[in-house]
């Protein structure tokens, strides 16, 4: 919803192209950095840093000024980084808890749920703004990470899953 907030406020095709590259860019890029982190640090913490990242992110993009292309491209940029962690930590903790066997057939299905469940945010995200504007969709998306926080505090106490030294290449 970032380009059509930013086409309200007067902002230029091209600038709301150049946000959404470089959240897209922000998405993908850092992968083999957020994977040698995990390696090295564990997946609840690349976890926990995904959830500070996301809030981070909506926090910002809610306060952010309308006019502000750059705090809106900065908000956008977490927003991948933070997703990014997420989905690398997630992928790790995923299979490093089912068996070879099945891994294959489990991260498929985990991708095709975080696919709908993107689409599904990605319409849900349009009515938000329609009934309530910009600033409280991010401040919701900002909220759902503050929520994941307690969720990796607990799976840390039940002992973080790493990456079996055997399976690391």
């Amino acid at each position: 919803m970032t380009p059509v907030h930013m086409h309200d406020h007067g902002h230029s095709t091209a600038a709301s192209g150049l946000v959404i590259a470089l959240h897209i860019g922000a998405m993908y890029l850092p992968s083999p950095l957020t994977g040698a982190l995990t390696g090295r640090y564990g997946p609840t913490t690349t976890a926990a840093a995904s959830g500070l990242t996301l809030l981070a992110a909506g926090v910002l993009a809610a306060a952010a000024p309308a006019d502000s292309a750059l705090l809106l491209t900065l908000a956008l940029v977490l927003l991948g980084i933070g997703w990014n962690f997420g989905l690398v930590s997630g992928t790790t903790i995923i299979t490093n808890a089912v068996p070879l066997a099945t891994r294959a057939k489990t991260q498929g299905t985990v991708d095709v749920a975080i696919a709908i469940a993107g689409a599904t945010g990605g319409m849900a995200s349009g009515i938000v703004v329609t009934a309530a504007g910009y600033p409280l969709l991010a401040l919701t998306g900002a909220a759902f990470a503050l929520a994941l926080l307690p969720a990796v505090v607990v799976t840390a106490q039940k002992g973080s899953p790493r990456t079996p030294s055997s399976e690391r290449r």
